[in-house]
């Protein structure tokens, strides 16, 4: 089995412009620290890393060996809300993010894990909701940007306030 434990940053990232190696993972796996898969090929690898790290498409990590593997992600059921009304678009942002639902954000829509119980009150809004197979790369979110990592779906044994 091939060992990885060490992700590139941009400039080592940059000193291996060609991988060779492909681990495409959805994004489950791809926020793990600790995982066992198999690489496009079929070689069996795993992975360890620093804790509090979400893997995202395009990122390169180095394997024991010495060689260089890119990160792809895997397309995975999710649902796609699309609106060009972008205050009924932030409305459900706001209401999937109360629900501490992770998010991926473009121009005219946003993307959940499927879900069909948020597709309905996504739908209960006033948006359209699509279920699809598409790759998942939700916001990290301020606690990962200031460091203090939590796995997307955390238990609250802090306390914070969601107002009325």
């Amino acid at each position: 089995m091939l060992h990885i434990s060490r992700r590139l940053d941009a400039s080592e990232a940059a000193a291996h412009p060609g991988a060779v190696l492909q681990l495409v993972l959805p994004f489950d796996l791809r926020s793990r620290s600790r995982f066992r898969a198999h690489l496009v090929g079929g070689e069996e690898v795993g992975v360890v890393l620093a804790r509090g790290q979400i893997l995202r498409g395009g990122d390169r990590l180095l394997a024991d060996d010495g060689r260089v593997i890119e990160i792809a992600s895997a397309p995975e059921s999710v649902s796609t809300v699309r609106a060009s009304d972008a205050r009924l678009l932030a409305r459900v942002a706001y209401h999937l993010g109360n629900r501490h639902v992770a998010l991926q954000l473009g121009d005219g829509w946003l993307r959940y894990s499927h879900d069909h119980v948020l597709d309905e009150m996504v739908r209960g809004l006033g948006a359209a909701v699509e279920a699809e197979q598409a790759p998942f790369e939700p916001e990290a979110g301020a606690y990962h940007a200031q460091g203090h990592a939590h796995a997307p779906a955390h238990s609250h044994e802090h306390g914070h306030s969601h107002g009325p």
